[in-house]
């Protein structure tokens, strides 16, 4: 082993050695005046058979951990709550905020952003009573950030323990409130498969309108641009982009074949299922508004004839939609 190498492991394990039985990853406590940065404040027509108000959030990013965890948890724990040091704070105001205002919460996926046995515990009791539903994000299932390939077999391996934090299927869900069905679906991964589609045509079939809660957002053309724009042509980072324009991502062909999936033309590739879904869910006049979030700012755009996306700011900057649904 090398002495720089040993001496990042040892430091990584020192740091493990000095945390609390729950680590915040240093965030403070909350302030019991705690508020969010910005909410935005929406009304949304949806034909709802009576109006109800609710707070959407996303990319809360959580980053707890506990004795429960091991050295190299604590340690990611520890560099990635430099990425998000107001996570915490943030997510307690949002839910002072819900309470006093009586609202409903409606979260777009990372909750968490890697899965730990005290991540796993804080949603479940922060939230356990709460009137709360929820689409998964990439991180949901993420037991170390950018380890490995992430597909479905690399969900599987977390998914009944992240799901039992969570009040719905977090791969397709269905709830009805006021006449409104709010449908939720798992597309961390930039697609939709062909047996969430299926489940989509289902929802449809009931004849209500949809509002989807989806974590990546689906494919608009000026949002796309304006991700590529800012990140000076890496990725669009969405959902069912066309095959043209995600060739154009980051790519490094000096991977070895085992780490292409790290290249973002590959990450981010649409199949078939997907690119058929959005063009089907285009068409459908019950889409009212789609809610995600996964870009970390605000954006608009429409989808379709009948829908208009709302992109969210990131939960751990404070950002937040109040959304009236008429």
């Amino acid at each position: 082993m090398k002495r720089k190498d040993f001496l990042r492991l040892s430091g990584g394990m020192l740091i493990a050695s000095q945390l609390p039985e729950t680590l915040l990853a240093g965030t403070k406590e909350p302030a019991t005046d705690a508020t969010l940065k910005t909410i935005r404040r929406l009304t949304i027509p949806v034909g709802a058979s009576k109006p109800f108000k609710a707070l959407h959030l996303s990319d809360t990013h959580l980053t707890r951990v506990d004795s429960r965890d091991n050295e190299r948890k604590h340690s990611l724990a520890a560099s990635r709550h430099k990425v998000f040091p107001e996570a915490e704070h943030y997510f307690n105001a949002a839910l002072q905020y819900v309470r006093e205002n009586n609202l409903i919460l409606l979260h777009t996926g990372d909750l968490q952003d890697f899965v730990s046995e005290a991540n796993i515990d804080y949603i479940r009791d922060s939230l356990g009573t709460s009137n709360w539903y929820a689409s998964a994000g990439n991180h949901e299932y993420s037991q170390f950030v950018g380890e490995a390939k992430e597909d479905a077999a690399y969900r599987m391996q977390s998914l009944n323990k992240v799901q039992s934090a969570f009040p719905n299927d977090l791969t397709v869900a269905s709830r009805v409130i006021n006449g409104v069905n709010f449908v939720a679906i798992d597309d961390g991964y930039y697609n939709v498969t062909a047996e969430q589609h299926e489940a989509l045509k289902r929802e449809v079939a009931k004849g209500m309108p949809i509002v989807l809660m989806c974590h990546v957002p689906l494919y608009t053309p000026e949002h796309c641009k304006a991700n590529l724009k800012s990140n000076g042509g890496v990725a669009g980072y969405m959902t069912g982009a066309p095959l043209s324009i995600t060739e154009t991502y980051q790519h490094n062909p000096s991977h070895p074949a085992s780490e292409q999936w790290r290249n973002r033309t590959v990450q981010q590739r649409a199949e078939q299922s997907t690119l058929d879904f959005i063009a089907w869910l285009k068409q459908q006049p019950l889409l009212k508004a789609i809610l995600c979030g996964h870009c970390h700012a605000f954006y608009e755009e429409r989808f379709s004839p009948t829908a208009i996306q709302y992109t969210v700011e990131a939960g751990y900057m404070g950002g937040a939609y109040e959304i009236e649904f008429v």
